[in-house]
């Protein structure tokens, strides 16, 4: 299977799973691959055939730009090192789950949540440790008589019951037949990465900083009173954000290859319900590429505020759309 393939399994799969879809993202460097939304479900989808390939640089910038933007960030493969992925099992490289598509195609169009999440040293499965408790006092099982069962301490059958250690699919299985309960917890990819993303460890908040205003028209953002996030590896430079709207924004002389890039930010900002702009050094030769609006720099010179730039946005967009 090719990086070709497994990207056209993907899209089938969000389809199915009623997803509308960006334009593939073939700009290099790429931080991510496809966009994608399903009602309140925002994904950034990295693809690639062999998983290890993430690099931490990209996966930083994926996590950073999935939460600036409500979404969530996801890594699809087909191999591990010198294995294949596993079905119904979670990996994580840089804090952000990879899962192969046939766990992606249960997961959205089956409903149905893996329950196995892979680790140094083999897979695990989360135990839900109030059910193994009752289960054990159900059947009179003392903590000690259950470690003994199981060949491991009692302090490990009762970090199982805190909630605090996984176990692995052997011992998860042997205490399922014991007890006579079911003890896996499933493993919803979405929150997964919403509380790996939480962690003080995880170094995405440096990614997307906030820029110094070394760049000109970034520092011009600014000074209009946007918060301006800038990226090092997306189809735009940056994120500008006010408190009514969000800004893809790109910076560029007016050339073919700009036009490429503000159509396919155009793409990312529909799935991504945020305005897309491109400001232009020089003169633009049409003033908006699908729903990206094209303002000179010299324009943005003469604006007093935010309040100004999202007037000029909207009144390009309205006239583009009766165009259209």
């Amino acid at each position: 299977m090719t990086k070709e393939i497994l990207i056209h399994q993907i899209i089938d799969v969000l389809k199915r799973a009623e997803f509308t879809i960006s334009k593939r993202c073939n700009i290099r460097p790429r931080s991510f691959d496809l966009a994608a939304r399903n009602s309140d479900t925002l994904l950034f989808c990295k693809v690639l055939y062999n998983i290890d390939g993430l690099n931490e640089e990209t996966a930083r910038e994926m996590k950073s730009l999935a939460r600036y933007l409500g979404g969530s960030a996801l890594l699809i493969g087909a191999k591990t090192r010198d294995q294949m992925l596993e079905d119904s099992v979670v990996y994580m490289r840089y804090n952000i789950p990879a899962v192969s598509i046939q766990t992606l195609y249960d997961y959205f169009v089956e409903e149905v949540p893996p329950l196995v999440s892979a680790a140094p040293g083999g897979l695990y499965v989360s135990i839900d440790g109030n059910v193994l408790k009752d289960a054990r006092m159900r059947v009179e099982m003392s903590i000690g008589a259950l470690a003994t069962e199981l060949g491991v301490s009692r302090r490990t059958i009762s970090k199982y019951e805190d909630g605090g250690m996984d176990a692995s699919i052997d011992v998860v299985l042997h205490m399922e037949e014991l007890l006579d309960v079911a003890l896996a917890k499933s493993i919803d990819i979405l929150q997964c990465f919403e509380k790996r993303s939480m962690k003080k460890e995880d170094p995405a908040d440096d990614t997307l900083k906030e820029t110094s205003h070394d760049d000109g028209v970034l520092s011009m953002m600014h000074s209009l009173g946007y918060q301006v996030m800038s990226t090092s590896q997306a189809p735009f430079k940056a994120i500008s954000k006010d408190t009514s709207d969000t800004l893809l924004t790109g910076i560029s002389s007016y050339s073919s290859a700009m036009i490429k890039r503000a159509d396919l930010m155009s793409s990312i900002s529909s799935v991504a319900q945020t305005k897309s702009v491109f400001i232009i050094d020089g003169q633009i030769k049409s003033e908006t590429v699908l729903n990206t609006v094209l303002i000179e720099k010299r324009e943005l010179d003469l604006l007093s505020g935010a309040e100004e730039l999202a007037e000029l946005i909207d009144e390009r967009i309205k006239k583009y759309n009766v165009n259209a």
